[in-house]
């Protein structure tokens, strides 16, 4: 099976989902994270430029997908300038027809960042022009896949429909988090609080709610057609 996760920034899709994708890589799935924007002004540091930051955190998205084999499309928008337009719906178009998937996982509509809510709106809306064959983009069409929406940072405003026991593969969700070092000093620096904090406590309530030790929650998109349901998360 092929799987395509959706994520508005480097580091998104391993908060909110990566152990998910990496049991799906444990079971032989082929992994695709798609990543919408650069994350170019992901720093406190003025002495970095936004170009010099967004390459750092092409290079630190790289290394984290590596760790469960994945492969990483990276469509290069500039951070808090996503918008929903001929040019974006272009490129995730492509991005699902590069990865032909069965699954997507893509950002909920309800998410506290701007640029969250817009990529979770376009990846739902190319789920079926990606099919269609007079769309013209640069890969040819891919039937339809099955759409899940991951859970939002902290568990706001989503009531999962679905849980996922990560509790195997937790320290390869962190050991994913862990190599976005440009985000994990940002955070103790301007918080005090260590990158995997959030992440850990998410997973763990997920978890009392789905009686193991950690957990990570999604809604099955309800829209036509209908091409599969929660058994083909793992």
């Amino acid at each position: 099976m092929r799987v395509l996760a959706i994520g508005a920034h480097p580091d998104d899709v391993e908060i909110l989902c990566s152990g998910t994708l990496a049991l799906c890589a444990e079971r032989g799935d082929e992994i695709f994270i798609a990543i919408a924007t650069n994350g170019n002004v992901g720093t406190g540091d003025p002495a970095i430029t936004r170009e010099q930051i967004g390459a750092i955190r092409h290079e630190e998205a790289k290394k984290s997908v590596a760790n469960i084999g994945a492969t990483l499309i990276w469509m290069d928008f500039d951070d808090e300038w996503l918008f929903n337009n001929a040019e974006t719906r272009t490129r995730f178009i492509d991005a699902i027809r590069e990865a032909r998937p069965d699954v997507m996982i893509i950002h909920d509509l309800n998410d506290y960042h701007p640029d969250h809510r817009t990529a979770g709106a376009i990846a739902r809306d190319c789920r079926i022009p990606a099919s269609v064959p007079l769309v013209k983009t640069k890969f040819p069409e891919t039937p339809i896949p099955t759409v899940f929406a991951m859970d939002t940072v902290l568990g706001n405003s989503f009531e999962p429909e679905i849980y996922v026991n990560i509790t195997s593969v937790i320290e390869t969700k962190k050991k994913m988090l862990l190599t976005h070092d440009s985000q994990a000093a940002w955070l103790k620096h301007v918080f005090g609080a260590e990158i995997t904090d959030n992440m850990l406590i998410q997973g763990k309530f997920r978890g009392a709610q789905a009686g193991c030790e950690y957990a990570e929650g999604f809604k099955l998109m309800h829209d036509w057609p209908h091409t599969g349901d929660s058994r083909l998360l793992p």
